[in-house]
C-alpha cells in the first residue's frame, strides 16, 4: 500500500509541477506582447495606425462636418461684428480700421475651418516624434522570464511538499486569470485612445469655427488643448512602460517563488493603473476640459 501511495504522490507531484511550469511560463505571454507592442502602438499616428478608418474619418469630417462648422462660422463672424459695432458706441465712435479687422479675423477663421485636419494631424506628428524619441531613450526590455526570476524553477519545485505544491498551483491559476484580465486592459487603454483621437479629429472642424468670436473662441481653445492632450498622453505611457522595466528587472532571485511571482503581478497591476491614469493626468497638465 505504501508504495501505491508514493507512486500516486509522485504523480500527483509531477502533474502540479508540469502544470505550474506551464501556468507560470505562459501567465505572462499576452502582457508581454501587449507591453511590447505599446511603443509600436502609440507611436502611430492616426494616418498610419489604420488607414482606412482615417479615410472614413476624414471623409465624414469633410461631407458632414465642414457644412456644419461653415454655418456655425456665419453665425460666429456675424456676433462678432455685432459686438465690434456695439463696442464702439453703436458706429459713433467706429473706425474703418475695425472693418477690415474683422474682415482679416473672418479670413483666418475660414482657413482654420478648411485646414483643420491639415492642423490636427501636424499636433499627433509632433506628439509621435515626442514618443518616437523617448522609445530610443527607453529601450528597456519589458519582457517577464519567470525562469530567470526564480532561477532553478523545477528543482525549487521538486523540493516543495504536495500540500505547497497545491497551493501555488492554485496561486497561478488565480495569477493567469487575473494576468489575462490586465492584458486585456492594456488592450483597451492603447486602442481606446486611438479611437478617442479618431473622435477627436473627426469633429475638429466645429471648435475650430468658433476661433473668430472672444467668447465662442474658448471652445475651439478648448479643443486645441484636448488635442495636444491626447497626444502627449503617448509619452506619458512610455514613461509608465519604462518605469514598468526597471521594476521587473530589480526582482532579486531567490528562493521564494511565491513572493516572485505575487511581485510580477504586483508590477503589472501597478502598470494597468498607471497606463489608465495618463489620459485624466495628460488633461489636468494641458487644463483640458
Amino acid at each position: 500500500m505504501q508504495f501505491i501511495f508514493d507512486a500516486l504522490t509522485n504523480w500527483i507531484k509531477d502533474f502540479l509541477i508540469g502544470s505550474i511550469t506551464n501556468n507560470l511560463n505562459g501567465m505572462f505571454g499576452d502582457v508581454n506582447s501587449r507591453v511590447g507592442g505599446i511603443a509600436d502602438q502609440v507611436g502611430q499616428t492616426p494616418q498610419g495606425w489604420n488607414p482606412d478608418i482615417f479615410s472614413m474619418v476624414k471623409n465624414l469630417s469633410q461631407t458632414v462636418i465642414v457644412p456644419i462648422a461653415g454655418m456655425i462660422l456665419t453665425f460666429v463672424v456675424c456676433y462678432e461684428l455685432i459686438s465690434m459695432i456695439v463696442e464702439r458706441n453703436n458706429m459713433h465712435d467706429i473706425e474703418i480700421a475695425v472693418f477690415f479687422q474683422w474682415i482679416a479675423k473672418t479670413v483666418i477663421a475660414i482657413f482654420l475651418v478648411t485646414h483643420t485636419f491639415d492642423i490636427t494631424l501636424a499636433v499627433f506628428d509632433l506628439a509621435q516624434h515626442v514618443v518616437d524619441s523617448s522609445a530610443g531613450v527607453v529601450g528597456g526590455n519589458t519582457n517577464i522570464d519567470i525562469s530567470a526570476i526564480t532561477g532553478d524553477l523545477q528543482n525549487k519545485l521538486k523540493a516543495m511538499e504536495l500540500p505547497a505544491l497545491f497551493g501555488l498551483w492554485i496561486q497561478s491559476l488565480l495569477i493567469g486569470l487575473s494576468i489575462k484580465v490586465m492584458s486585456l486592459c492594456i488592450f483597451l487603454v492603447i486602442y481606446g485612445r486611438m479611437l478617442e483621437i479618431y473622435l477627436l479629429v473627426s469633429i475638429g472642424p466645429i471648435p475650430f469655427s468658433t476661433f473668430a468670436n472672444r467668447e465662442w473662441g474658448e471652445i475651439g481653445k478648448n479643443y486645441l488643448k484636448s488635442l495636444f492632450a491626447l497626444g502627449f498622453q503617448g509619452f506619458l505611457i512610455m514613461v509608465c512602460v519604462a518605469i514598468y522595466a526597471v521594476l521587473v528587472k530589480t526582482i532579486s532571485v531567490t528562493g521564494d517563488i511565491q513572493s516572485a511571482i505575487w511581485t510580477c503581478a504586483g508590477y503589472t497591476v501597478l502598470l494597468c493603473f498607471s497606463l489608465f491614469k495618463t489620459g485624466s493626468l495628460s488633461k489636468s497638465i494641458f487644463t483640458a476640459h
